[in-house]
């Protein structure tokens, strides 16, 4: 037995009502269950009993055996004394509190199938336990639980950015240039794009903004992708040279410490997505007058985000992915898929942030609807989830699905999730052991 899985029974009453009966007190009639704590302190806050004719408020405790009570150290503990009821599975103590009260203990019977079905679950080796089966929960039901999660997922995200922007003393437009510049990098060169943004602050580059070339000077020289042991065959190369020699002013003016150019990876990405590639794409959307979060304010809907971020190297890489190395024509535009990558984990999270911290609700509704109307993502686990039978509709939905799969679905979490927790509850035994380890 697992204490989640009595949680989960208290907290949906998935239990037979008229088993609850302490030994001496009598049979228990539970009025409400009471609040999830999720925090410390007993597990369910204003809990309504009804005992021998007499209405109890309180709290509820619960442990696999009654004798756990005392291996937690409640026993010694004040914050307990308004525990009323203590559920047990199994009943092998009598329990005091602090304040020396015997506690109300009582065992729920259930449905064995549901122990089955969460047994089944927690144990199958597939990553999604749901797979095949999703298709049996209500779709009205599924659709709220994501609309839920993806919520859950922004205000995440709302946290995590509010760490940078309190790092930035409150600047939006760094605090944007920093997001939009590690998902440049997408999942590979993330970090070394993070590393350039810390190293190379967004006021030195709006001094130059006016300026292109000494732009890209900035950036690819603080990236550490002009050290010439990088690039052998770029030593006669005019625009390598170009930039170097801007670089050397820029850098002795600015004191800037490039990153380790070794860092950057190459392999085994297309030469569009090559960091030489993107960092130009960055400085052009960076060299312009006007902050990048200004004109993000600016844009009322998808499309106008999209010219905004749709970005394009410079000419030297319509013929080059790397410098001194010249290839066939290679457009060096920023692809929609990968504009929308940076609208879905930079721009809209952070209008979301905009809109809490200036407390304007229109603005988390705008970051929302950017969403729900950029196409899901392509990726491995909306493939998953496609495959288990739950194709999402938009970006919204697929960013769900992606906070479903890392704090959920990897950690078998299935009670914690209205698709499985539904599943689970169905009251029979959903499939048979030996058809777990069958699945794809």
């Amino acid at each position: 037995m697992k204490e989640e899985f009595l949680h989960w029974l208290w907290k949906n009453l998935f239990f037979d009502g008229g088993s609850l009966c302490d030994r001496e007190a009598g049979p228990i009639e539970v009025i409400t269950p009471g609040v999830y704590n999720r925090d410390s302190g007993p597990d369910f806050f204003n809990t309504r009993l009804v005992i021998g004719g007499t209405e109890w408020a309180g709290n509820t405790e619960i442990h696999v055996s009654a004798s756990d009570w005392y291996r937690h150290g409640h026993h010694t503990d004040h914050a307990y004394d308004n525990v009323i009821l203590h559920l047990v599975h199994n009943e092998d103590a009598d329990v005091y509190t602090a304040s020396g009260r015997r506690l109300i203990t009582a065992r729920p019977f259930f449905d064995p199938a549901l122990w089955e079905n969460y047994i089944d679950f927690v144990n199958n080796p597939s990553p999604l336990a749901c797979s095949g089966l999703i298709g049996m929960t209500d779709g009205f039901r599924v659709k709220h639980w994501l609309w839920t999660v993806a919520v859950e997922r922004l205000e995440r995200k709302h946290d995590e950015i509010r760490e940078i922007l309190s790092r930035t003393g409150n600047d939006w437009e760094e605090t944007l240039y920093r997001l939009v510049s590690r998902y440049f990098g997408f999942r590979v060169n993330t970090d070394p794009f993070e590393m350039l943004a810390s190293r190379l602050p967004l006021k030195i580059i709006r001094k130059h903004a006016d300026n292109l070339l000494q732009v890209e000077a900035l950036l690819f020289g603080t990236a550490g992708l002009l050290d010439e042991a990088l690039f052998r065959e770029a030593v006669n190369d005019g625009y390598y040279l170009l930039l170097s020699r801007e670089y050397r002013v820029l850098r002795t003016k600015y004191s800037l410490q490039p990153v380790d150019g070794w860092l950057w990876k190459f392999h085994r990405l297309r030469p569009a997505n090559f960091p030489t590639v993107r960092l130009s794409q960055l400085a052009a959307l960076l060299a312009h007058s006007d902050g990048l979060f200004s004109r993000v304010l600016d844009c009322r809907d998808r499309e106008s985000l999209r010219a905004l971020l749709s970005v394009s190297a410079s000419p030297y890489w319509n013929s080059h992915y790397q410098f001194g190395r010249e290839v066939p024509f290679m457009a060096g535009r920023a692809g929609k898929q990968s504009v929308d990558l940076l609208i879905i984990n930079a721009v809209a999270p952070l209008l979301f942030v905009y809109g809490k911290v200036r407390q304007q609700q229109e603005w988390c509704d705008r970051a929302v609807e950017i969403l729900d109307s950029l196409p899901p993502e392509e990726n491995s686990v909306v493939t998953d989830f496609a495959k288990a039978g739950l194709r999402p509709k938009s970006a919204f939905a697929s960013q769900a699905l992606i906070e479903l799969r890392n704090l959920r679905c990897r950690f078998h979490r299935c009670l914690d999730c209205t698709i499985g927790s539904s599943l689970i509850a169905m009251g029979q035994k959903i499939r048979k052991s030996d058809s777990l380890f069958l699945e794809p």
